[in-house]
């Protein structure tokens, strides 16, 4: 048994523990009616803090319990001795992931304002998030919940899966053109407005045999090898510093000999941090789809 101890910096609602009734309760005029309370969305600590008593309390064998205490250690341990990537400034020397299957890529080049990834091919679980903003709090931590549920154990094998890092944030844009989804950065028309997605990256070891969601909010998508272009940045994320961050990006891709920004590609956020790490030792990444200019 896995026991994921973080998550990123978003809320996760725990099923595992009934809520006391409180002021926001209602009860009807009817004798018979049941009592109906607000959903209330809990902070990721206590979601952490609820699933280890949730999974505690059904050990109920000596053998049970030393496992699970040997798990808590095993994943306290890959956010307590975090890893770094290789860094170009002393902004990334100072920023550290935990120690968590992530995606796999190999830079093939390194410029002044961003790095070139040939990135391996991967599975995601994915879901459209409400809101106009990729980083509204009330619609990605909706989205984060719908997702971390699949992760662990919503599916049709109730299979707990481990956390992987990063989660991706993209957009779909509005383009009057419905294009399949085959990719985290691909478009599709919905309705007059943008509507943004969130992607959690999937264990490498199911491959295609992932168990499906039972959300049928949630999606499954294979996504193909590609070339980007990546800038890493510390700090939190919010919807201004993406745009800043991806115009730059844009411009100094204009001046790159090599490559072109692939038609049609959006920009990609990924983030690999818990929430309580401090803000100058997170990894944030943009990134745009390129492509070479001589193929």
């Amino acid at each position: 048994m896995v026991i994921p101890l973080c998550t990123p910096s978003l809320s996760l609602q725990s099923p595992s523990i009934p809520k006391k009734p409180n002021n926001n309760m209602i009860i009807s005029a009817s004798s018979g009616d049941r009592l109906n309370s607000q959903r209330r969305t809990i902070s990721a600590s206590e979601a952490r803090i609820s699933l280890i008593f949730a999974l505690a309390s059904q050990s109920t064998t000596l053998s049970q319990r030393r496992k699970f205490f040997a798990d808590v250690a095993t994943e306290t341990a890959k956010y307590l001795f975090p890893k770094t990537f290789e860094s170009r400034t002393l902004e990334e020397a100072l920023m550290t992931v935990p120690d968590l299957e992530t995606v796999k890529f190999t830079v093939l080049s390194r410029r002044d304002q961003y790095e070139i990834r040939d990135v391996e091919p991967y599975f995601v679980a994915e879901t459209t998030m409400p809101g106009k903003s990729g980083f509204d709090f009330g619609g990605a931590s909706q989205s984060f919940n719908v997702l971390a549920e699949y992760l662990f154990g919503k599916n049709t094998t109730k299979e707990k899966m481990e956390m992987t890092t990063p989660v991706f944030t993209s957009k779909n844009q509005s383009d009057g053109v419905k294009m399949d989804m085959t990719t985290p950065v691909l478009t599709t028309k919905t309705g007059d407005q943008d509507t943004w997605k969130m992607s959690f990256v999937m264990p490498s070891k199911y491959g295609a045999s992932l168990p499906l969601p039972k959300d049928s909010s949630v999606r499954i998508e294979e996504v193909p090898r590609k070339v980007v272009a990546v800038v890493s940045f510390s700090g939190f994320v919010n919807d201004e510093e993406v745009k800043r961050r991806e115009l730059k990006l844009r411009e100094a891709l204009k001046n790159d000999g090599q490559l072109n920004i692939k038609e049609g590609t959006t920009v990609e956020i990924a983030q690999y941090n818990p929430p309580f790490a401090l803000p100058f030792q997170r990894r944030n990444e943009i990134a745009l789809e390129v492509e070479w200019k001589n193929k």
